[in-house]
């Protein structure tokens, strides 16, 4: 969030936002509708930035992802991360609600919603599959949540992701199924792309934040750092998130449009999976007595995902062209929309955390 003056008031954070952070939701749906507009006036733009890759990865979105990701990563305070490891109640609850009840959660709303159709229904478990590693830094930012508790939350579900995601896979898609005399899919997922996925959109932002906190603290201190130069590349985190929408939507504007009954199935079960995840740790935050920030960290790193993972992995085990491709399409189409409101719903419950300091919130 650009930084702005503290409020004495915590129901007047959003009042004291700046242009580009109190119409974001305005800004991201004008990026859509560019995105949308571009894919069909220029019927060759999506195949053309869809070549731009290495190794698998989408060049153009990984480069609006790194810009979005390094001015939030350069604000956290690295220092003072062993409060956050030292958490252990944030620590398991995390990891229980990301890795144990969100893919449950998601398994069980894709066979209700998508039984009829498993091409669909297995790209959408892969969706739950694939814990979020990078938008959700801006969620948490934007709704005043713990910039370190989300670092060290977001580092430890990138570890669980390359070790992680290949078993749950089979544990969901052939195992379980099985289990209860459903039908099973096979899949293989590749290791490599699952890490590589991680270096790029986590390991280079997080280094770069690191190397340019540590550096600029140490030649000019904190109080330049936070106050001088965290304010000037503060607004290209929203400039990098809303170019990757731009990219996104004309990615995959032709085939949303071609196929609008689809999308809305697929979209129904994301619906109540991002609502619930989210106000569920919301609620367990609260009655664990996490407090505001930390709580906040630990609803949008449960439902957020990492959708630039999702589709590469659908993509290279079922087809550019697959149902699975689609569901991994539609899964941030929903996602973005749906946690930018989240951020406000987030903001609006602080009246429920008492002890809520919007001061440190806001430095």
């Amino acid at each position: 969030m650009t930084p702005t003056a503290a409020p004495a008031d915590t129901g007047h954070i959003t009042a004291k936002l700046s242009t580009l952070d109190r119409y974001l939701a305005l800004w991201i749906l004008a990026a859509m509708a560019l995105g949308l507009g571009l894919g069909r006036l220029i019927p060759s733009l999506g195949r053309a930035l869809d070549s731009i890759q290495v190794a698998g990865v989408s060049l153009p979105i990984a480069l609006g992802l790194l810009v979005m990701m390094y001015p939030v990563l350069a604000k956290v305070r690295y220092d003072e991360t062993h409060r956050v490891i030292g958490d252990k109640k944030l620590m398991v609850t995390s990891l229980v609600i990301n890795w144990l009840l969100a893919p449950a959660f998601m398994f069980a709303l894709a066979w209700i919603f998508l039984a009829d159709l498993p091409e669909y229904r297995t790209g959408l478990i892969i969706v739950g599959l694939a814990r979020c590693i990078a938008m959700v830094l801006i969620w948490n930012d934007l709704a005043c949540g713990d910039r370190e508790a989300a670092a060290v939350l977001v580092a430890i579900n990138s570890v669980f992701q390359v070790f992680a995601f290949g078993a749950l896979g089979w544990f969901y898609l052939q195992l379980l199924p099985s289990w209860l005399g459903l039908p099973t899919t096979s899949a293989e997922f590749s290791v490599w792309s699952i890490t590589l996925s991680v270096l790029v959109f986590l390991g280079i932002p997080l280094v770069a934040g690191f190397l340019t906190r540590t550096l600029g603290e140490k030649a000019k201190g904190r109080t330049w750092y936070e106050g001088t130069f965290l304010p000037k590349i503060g607004p290209w985190a929203l400039y990098g998130l809303l170019f990757t929408i731009v990219i996104l939507f004309a990615l995959q504007g032709d085939t949303i449009i071609a196929k609008p009954l689809d999308v809305a199935r697929i979209a129904l079960p994301l619906v109540f999976y991002f609502t619930i995840v989210f106000g569920a740790s919301m609620l367990i935050g609260r009655l664990l007595d996490m407090g505001y920030e930390r709580t906040t960290t630990l609803a949008f790193t449960a439902a957020g995902n990492n959708f630039e993972l999702a589709i590469a992995v659908a993509i290279a085990t079922f087809g550019v062209t697959s149902g699975q491709a689609l569901a991994g399409v539609v899964g941030p189409l929903i996602e973005v929309p749906l946690l930018v409101a989240l951020v406000y719903v987030a903001l609006w419950s602080r009246k429920f955390f008492p002890n809520f300091n919007p001061a440190k919130a806001q430095a």
